[in-house]
């Protein structure tokens, strides 16, 4: 509660001098009566009640009036919040070598589904977009504010579901494609990888440089662990083997760096580096800091006036009073 005039607070210092000078004022010794038998009936313990009662009720009507005149208000704070959304889209690779093991008790491609999940929670007003590569690119789910169906999207996805090879260029063609008519301020594109671009008909750098053109950042990641990782295939007859290259020697996995890094400096991005659940988790985790929504709040103030609650509350204090004095105490 607010005052807007507590200055006249003061005038309660009135009520003690007026309180000390009713209580010491000097009383008559001696009443002169010709039948006191009307008068027995005021001795009794409620009329004596009744009677210390009286002067309590004046004191808070005069209470109650002078905070009337310093005006109480109820504030009322209202926050009028603005958000400022940004449009990001994940762009994941689904190729075979995302079967490979090195993120133990799973694989790459289930990690990154898990890590994607909940990063998204994190978000609140950011629309989300996925693509998905491999020999082909294709969009999983365009930009959504819809978080649940955005993760059933994500959990949907399997090894395979777009060929065999790495089109790293196409992926993030696909993906401009989303965001080019986005009238969002802030657009950005988390490429996720643990390959080499090997496929598609736009090469890696020059969808790097369009992406700069668009104005849109792209963060890119390559998981997988130093030397790289078997990869762990199915074969109808031999049941679980491993990728081996043509010289019989097992295939392991290879990330191209230095082009993932071009990426992302071209579109003044990041490049980071994943090699197990917990660092793919603290990447997307900078991340979030480092695209947060732009939040702008204004304070408004609302004030309502309280000031005839107390008036009302005075004049029936005072009612109250007179109906006492008048009933109990025969005072006209």
């Amino acid at each position: 509660m607010h005052l807007e005039s507590p200055e006249y607070l003061l005038l309660t210092l009135l009520l003690i001098p007026i309180w000390w000078w009713r209580h010491q004022k000097p009383q008559q010794s001696t009443i002169l009566f010709s039948n006191v038998y009307a008068l027995r009936e005021l001795g009794s313990p409620f009329i004596t009640f009744i009677s210390r009662i009286i002067p309590i009720l004046r004191y808070a009507a005069l209470i109650l009036i002078i905070i009337a005149l310093s005006r109480p208000q109820e504030v009322n704070v209202v926050k009028n919040i603005e958000e400022e959304g940004i449009d990001i889209m994940l762009t994941l690779d689904i190729s075979g070598s995302m079967n490979a093991e090195d993120f133990k008790p799973q694989n790459r491609l289930v990690v990154a589904k898990k890590t994607i999940v909940n990063f998204i929670k994190k978000r609140k007003s950011d629309r989300i977009g996925l693509v998905v590569f491999a020999r082909d690119a294709y969009t999983a789910c365009p930009l959504t504010l819809d978080y649940q169906v955005f993760n059933q999207f994500v959990n949907g996805i399997n090894i395979g579901d777009a060929g065999d090879g790495t089109a790293i260029g196409m992926a993030i063609a696909t993906a401009l494609n989303r965001l080019k008519s986005s009238s969002a301020k802030s657009k950005i594109i988390i490429l996720l990888t643990d390959g080499e671009n090997n496929a598609g008909e736009i090469d890696p750098i020059s969808a790097a440089e369009l992406a700069k053109t668009l104005g849109i950042k792209i963060y890119t990641i390559g998981v997988g662990k130093k030397g790289g990782a078997p990869i762990p295939i199915i074969d109808p007859v031999h049941g679980k083997i491993y990728a081996r290259n043509p010289d019989g020697s097992v295939a392991l996995t290879r990330i191209d760096e230095d082009t993932l890094k071009r990426i992302s400096a071209i579109t003044l991005g990041k490049y980071f580096r994943a090699n197990d659940e917990k660092s793919l988790s603290d990447i997307y985790g900078q991340i979030d800091q480092l695209e947060k929504s732009k939040i702008k709040a204004s304070r408004f103030r609302n004030y309502s006036e309280l000031f005839p609650q107390f008036v009302w509350l005075a004049f029936i204090v005072l009612l109250g009073e007179i109906l006492v004095s008048a009933i109990f105490l025969k005072i006209p």
